[in-house]
């Protein structure tokens, strides 16, 4: 009788066009997939609100949007290799995080290689970066979306270097310069003429604050999102990096996706990468100001003379031997 009485009601609720309508966003909900997102930037960090609201709303209907913020759901360094054991569905990955596992990579954390945002993006939608991003989804399980940027990187001191700016890398020597640990970004610092040290972003704040480093590295909308202004007398605008960062998705999770929603993903990530990126140059282009409001000195140092050393170091090096043939005057041809 029970039986028969829902199947009355369930028969006669199809005829009214109501089942769908009463049923449809259960079962929806009961099938999303959830996205989880790890980084070590903060909620307020330009990358954070980009993927926040822009990419989640964009994906909604079939997927939910879970970041970790700070570090919080994976260690810094540890959200490639997550991904690849199918524990975790995105990360903002850098070149130099990829340069561990791929070395080649390290070409795109090079000094003064990208000359500006409009080039990372061109150099990412190259086809010259098809056999990058191949291996990495063939490897590591790993596809790379988008790009983002991050913004240019100067050089940072807790205390002035002497009564001397940091004109030169000759100023930086016996500096203590908080560099991410990876063996790509180690090079970088003591090409700048820096002694580096490794330290996850996360406790950055607390070493300037102590002295347990000399000073770090990092674009201005870092600086302030960080607060590391409250910790730094003297920023040197050495722009030694245009710093970028990748949308990096689990390849497992994208090939379960249906055709619409691949594309959806895609677009989702490329609108947050395109917001992300004039949000973080607008931010860019204000900040040296206020940073001088807060009692620190900001000035521009020799940038020929850097440039050069940094290139220099590179020639003969092992990152350089990794490099594919070519690829950097492909890159060089996309310039301005």
């Amino acid at each position: 009788m029970t039986k028969m009485t829902r199947r009355a009601a369930t028969a006669s609720l199809y005829a009214l066009g109501l089942v769908v309508s009463m049923y449809a966003p259960t079962l929806a909900d009961d099938h999303k997939m959830t996205f989880t997102l790890a980084t070590s930037g903060s909620e307020t960090d330009q990358r954070s609100i980009a993927m926040a609201e822009v990419f989640a709303p964009m994906i909604a209907e079939f997927a939910d949007y879970q970041p970790g913020y700070n570090g919080t759901l994976f260690a810094q360094g540890t959200e490639l290799e997550a991904i690849s054991r199918g524990n975790l569905t995105m990360s903002i990955a850098s070149a130099q995080e990829l340069a561990q596992f791929f070395p080649e990579f390290s070409i795109f954390a090079t000094g003064y290689v990208h000359q500006d945002a409009a080039h990372q993006v061109r150099v990412f939608n190259d086809a010259l970066m098809d056999p990058f991003k191949q291996k990495v989804e063939d490897e590591l399980g790993v596809k790379l979306l988008s790009v983002m940027y991050l913004g240019r990187r100067h050089v940072n001191l807790r205390q002035p270097r002497s009564e001397v700016d940091v004109q030169t890398p000759a100023d930086l020597a016996g500096v203590n310069i908080r560099m991410p640990g990876t063996d790509a970004w180690q090079f970088l610092g003591a090409a700048l003429g820096a002694s580096p040290t490794p330290m996850a972003f996360t406790e950055v704040y607390t070493a300037l604050s102590t002295g347990a480093v000399d000073g770090q590295d990092n674009p201005l909308p870092t600086v302030v999102d960080a607060k590391f202004y409250e910790v730094t007398k003297q920023i040197s605008l050495t722009s030694h990096l245009v710093d970028l960062n990748y949308i990096a998705f689990s390849k497992e999770t994208w090939d379960s996706l249906d055709p619409d929603q691949k594309v959806t993903v895609q677009r989702a990530a490329d609108a947050a990468a395109a917001v992300g990126r004039l949000k973080q140059l607008e931010k860019e282009s204000n900040l040296a100001d206020f940073i001088r409001g807060q009692g620190v000195e900001v000035y521009t140092p020799d940038l020929d003379a850097f440039r050069n050393h940094v290139q220099a170091q590179y020639i003969g090096s092992e990152f350089a031997a990794a490099w594919p043939e070519g690829v950097l005057e492909k890159i060089n041809a996309l310039g301005n």
